[in-house]
């Protein structure tokens, strides 16, 4: 017998519409439907909640660390479930964690460790995100040169090899160190290809893009820039209609004013959306933490090498939502398709992950009128509160 629950009590935002005097049914940890409170059925549980607001589930595509763990000191399936955890308690209910440019050895125990987490089925767990090594030296970032090289036929054999075993993989790569024959055979197998750490013209980034690249890596971060004679690799993410970008809304990365211009340019139907770039002092009161050998201080909600530049984030998802509902003014509705659905559609997963229509997964979130997350669940099952 088939066991439902009812959840009623606050509005629902199903990721499309907002409900009011309504209740979310779910049924067997997949959702029902949502039907008006003169119609609830009977139910084994029913949940009232004090007010606010029932949302999805926020999907985070690039995480590197969260509870004291970074992964690619720790690349292993505990690892993950601990990253996992960290960043549930602030309503993310699917993330990839992601390896940061680093070893030959320390990428396969990567995807090693993925395909280990999908096998034990760890809550929050979607797949992989492999950021390098096949980046641009002029464009690393905070990851380490000595690390970044081109992508070999060696390489492409393991990217292929690791997807046939995880549902959802995601590479960055820089079209100047990857052929787009090599983007093409990735995104044929179902790879999801991103763009990032680059200094690609706008001419070559469309050539990636017609190769099969569906995404951008933090957008404005780490790429060539739009200027007025050289669209670059930003003017390419928002002109090219089939690219998504990823965005880290932390208030230090990108100001303001230049996300308010990217929302208002991207061509559709590619949606710029939410990643928090996470290290591994979310959940945690950690000062420093270390990546490749090289000290990483965590200061004024920013994260920075010795010389300034930033690696990585500290920052969390209900953060970055709130910040682009009132500091960047786009409204509660958008901020949250921005943490939720568009992330989902980008890794072709909103089938069943993004929203609260029938037949999704029971991942969502209770908020109180403050945007304070008072319950999360997972899978149909409260993970916390």
């Amino acid at each position: 017998m088939s066991e439902v629950e009812l959840i009623s009590g606050a509005d629902i935002f199903d990721g499309h519409h907002r409900h009011t005097s309504a209740a979310l049914v779910i049924e067997n940890s997949v959702v029902k439907n949502i039907v008006s409170e003169d119609k609830i059925p009977s139910a084994q549980h029913h949940l009232v909640v004090d007010g606010g607001l029932i949302v999805p589930g926020f999907i985070d595509l690039q995480v590197n660390g969260g509870g004291g763990v970074l992964f690619n000191d720790q690349p292993n399936a505990k690892a993950i479930e601990t990253i996992c955890n960290a960043h549930a308690q602030f309503g993310t209910t699917g993330l990839l964690p992601t390896l940061i440019t680093d070893s030959a050895d320390q990428t396969r125990l990567a995807i090693n460790a993925g395909i280990e987490a999908q096998r034990r089925k760890t809550p929050g767990f979607l797949g992989l995100h492999l950021e390098g090594p096949h980046l641009s030296v002029a464009k690393k970032g905070a990851h380490d040169p000595s690390l970044i090289r081109p992508m070999t036929n060696g390489d492409l054999a393991q990217l292929l090899a690791a997807k046939q075993e995880l549902q959802n993989l995601l590479v960055t790569v820089a079209p100047e160190s990857v052929g787009c024959g090599q983007i093409e055979t990735l995104a044929a197998n179902g790879v999801v290809v991103s763009l990032g750490h680059s200094n690609a013209s706008y001419v070559e980034t469309g050539k990636a893009v017609a190769a099969g690249a569906q995404s951008v890596t933090h957008l404005y971060n780490a790429m060539s820039a739009c200027t007025h004679r050289e669209p670059g690799l930003v003017g390419a993410a928002l002109e090219y209609g089939g690219l998504y970008a990823g965005l880290i809304a932390d208030g230090h990365h990108v100001d303001p004013a230049v996300i308010s211009i990217a929302l208002k340019a991207k061509n559709g139907p590619g949606r710029i959306f939410l990643v928090t770039d996470a290290m591994s002092t979310i959940g945690t009161n950690d000062l420093t933490l270390s990546l490749n050998g090289r000290t990483i201080s965590r200061s004024g909600g920013k994260l920075t090498l010795e010389d300034g530049t930033l690696a990585g984030a500290d920052l969390d998802m209900i953060s970055a939502v709130r910040y682009m509902a009132d500091t960047v003014g786009i409204g509660l509705e958008e901020a949250i398709r921005m943490a939720s659905l568009y992330p989902a559609q980008c890794m072709n997963i909103d089938h069943t992950l993004g929203h609260l229509l029938a037949g999704a997964k029971a991942n969502f979130l209770h908020l109180d009128d403050k945007q304070n997350i008072r319950q999360v669940w997972i899978d149909g099952k409260k993970i916390f509160s």
